[in-house]
Parts: structure tokens; C-alpha cells; sequence
């Protein structure tokens, strides 16, 4: 683990599918979101996200943007993951558990320039991600309409 790669876990009470359907769904990206950044959505988006399919969101960090991004990993139930301009990966593993599903919300700036990762390390996106990331994960699984496995 490095601090350009933060991931944050937690077992839901749910099938793997079912998770994996929610966050596939850009409309839900809001609904799920618990940093308070994604807004909503942003231009024509396709129902259900799939390797290189691109989507829009309307976001608010100290100043409202729009941000599009491209999906660059989907691997059916397991993983979902995509990126935007600056280069880093918003990802999701989904790991069947006996309790259900380990699911595991990845910030991954390791591919951003390296010029640039000093900057996101002073704005203090580690940290703020993973605190927005376990909020994620607490309303995944609400909408899932489950209560998080212990």
C-alpha cells in the first residue's frame, strides 16, 4: 500500500451481482457517493457502464465541475474501475465471503504523472478519500437494502 493507493473494505450482505449492478449504473453514482463531491449526472450517459464506455457527472470540491470519465477495468461480477483526465483509477473489487460480499473502493493515483502526486498528497485527497470511501461503502449498502455484515 502507498499512499497514492488508498483502498477502503467492507462485507455487505449482498450477492456480488447485485453490488457490481449498482455501482454499473452511472444514475446511482450519487446516490452511493459519500464524500458529498458527486452531484449528479452530467450529458448522455449509458444506463449500465461497460469496458470504454464514458460518462459524465456534475461534482462540487470547493467549486462545481463537470468531470467525464472512462471505464478501464470490467471484469463481470468482480471489478469496475475508471478514470478521468488527471489519470488516477476509481475502482471497485467485489469478493463472494461467506457473510456475502467483500467489497473493496480503490483510489488509485499511482498512475497519475509523478510531477503531480506531490500536489494531490498536500490537498489531502488520501485521507478525504478514504473517509468518503467508507461513507460509500455504508451506502452501497443501504441501497443494496441490506445492513453491513460486522
Amino acid at each position: 500500500m502507498s499512499a497514492y493507493l488508498v483502498s477502503v473494505s467492507k462485507v455487505i450482505a449482498a450477492p456480488a451481482q447485485k453490488l457490481f449492478d449498482i455501482v454499473a449504473d452511472p444514475a446511482m453514482h450519487p446516490v452511493i457517493d459519500g464524500s458529498g463531491s458527486v452531484r449528479g449526472t452530467a450529458g448522455a450517459n449509458p444506463d449500465r457502464l461497460s469496458l470504454e464506455a464514458t460518462f459524465g457527472m456534475d461534482m462540487h470540491l470547493g467549486a462545481s465541475y463537470k468531470i467525464k470519465n472512462t471505464v478501464v477495468e470490467f471484469d463481470e461480477p468482480r471489478t469496475i474501475g475508471w478514470r478521468h483526465f488527471n489519470g488516477h483509477v476509481w475502482r471497485y473489487l467485489f469478493e463472494p465471503v461467506a457473510d456475502g460480499t467483500r467489497v473493496t473502493e480503490q483510489w488509485d493515483a499511482r498512475p497519475v504523472p509523478l510531477w503531480r502526486r506531490p500536489a494531490l498528497i498536500l490537498m489531502g485527497f488520501p485521507a478525504r478519500n478514504r473517509t468518503g470511501m467508507a461513507a460509500t461503502l455504508e451506502r452501497l449498502a443501504e441501497v443494496a437494502g441490506t445492513t453491513p455484515a460486522a
